[in-house]
């Protein structure tokens, strides 16, 4: 364990699975006091008992992020915060004309407002305290079109975008907000997504799958005093693009 993050508190939602249970374990690791959000109390549990069990120290609170109120209160009991990962995520893939207004709601409600009310209830206090780090995990589809994937990828563009905004915003008083936007990784979640994931995985420079670990040590850079330049960027995990090739 490092202690890079000895004395503060991060709040990393979604963190019961996947990339976010990664942040949290990385994140407590390396000395933060971790605040595990999630809907499943079992899986919230899991992921406290194994921070704990590793010396580490965590709490876990859940909450419906596409609700109002909820988000809210996630933010009231989380209390000062000095690190914000905007983990938690949804997406269902559909072409346009088979998307309907629930699922056009959903995405938008849980991955862009719930980001920026939780930005509006705790940035006010790392800004009265003069420090913190926000860090937005956005996805490769923000920035390059996938095939039904419209709606997650233009919810996660907003994100990409508010980011830069806040890096303005906020950067004068000392919070820097960062995005990390991963390419396809193989979790719990992708999993069901079978050959799509997997050839995914082929059309990388590295031509593989990520690993939540590769996402979470980028993240806890990111938001660590070793980035303390680093404010506005999109730093994009995707194992690279591969170079466009003449035909045989």
């Amino acid at each position: 364990m490092t202690n890079a993050y000895e004395g503060s508190t991060a709040l990393v939602t979604g963190a019961t699975a996947g990339i976010g249970r990664a942040i949290a374990l990385e994140l407590a690791r390396e000395g933060a006091e971790v605040i595990v959000h999630g809907r499943n109390a079992e899986r919230g549990a899991k992921t406290v008992n194994d921070i704990e069990n590793a010396g580490g120290k965590a709490r876990f609170i859940a909450a419906d992020l596409s609700n109002t109120d909820d988000v809210r209160r996630l933010a009231a009991e989380a209390g000062q915060v000095d690190v914000l990962v905007n983990n938690a995520g949804v997406y269902k893939f559909a072409p346009t004309f088979e998307t309907d207004d629930a699922d056009f709601d959903f995405h938008f409600d849980t991955n862009v407002r719930a980001p920026y009310i939780l930005v509006q209830q705790l940035v006010p206090g790392m800004i009265d305290r003069g420090h913190g780090s926000v860090v937005n995990i956005s996805t490769i589809a923000a920035s390059t079109p996938a095939a039904g994937a419209g709606i997650y990828g233009a919810s996660k563009a907003a994100v990409d975008l508010l980011t830069k905004l806040w890096a303005d915003e906020f950067g004068v008083s000392g919070v820097r907000v960062n995005a990390v936007a991963p390419g396809p990784v193989e979790t719990d979640g992708t999993a069901d997504l079978g050959e799509l994931i997997e050839g995914l995985g082929r059309t990388t420079a590295l031509q593989r799958l990520g690993e939540p670990d590769e996402i979470a040590r980028a993240v806890a850079f990111v938001a660590s005093p070793a980035a303390s330049y680093v404010n506005g960027a999109v730093l994009q995990v995707g194992g690279g693009a591969p170079a466009i090739r003449p035909a045989a």
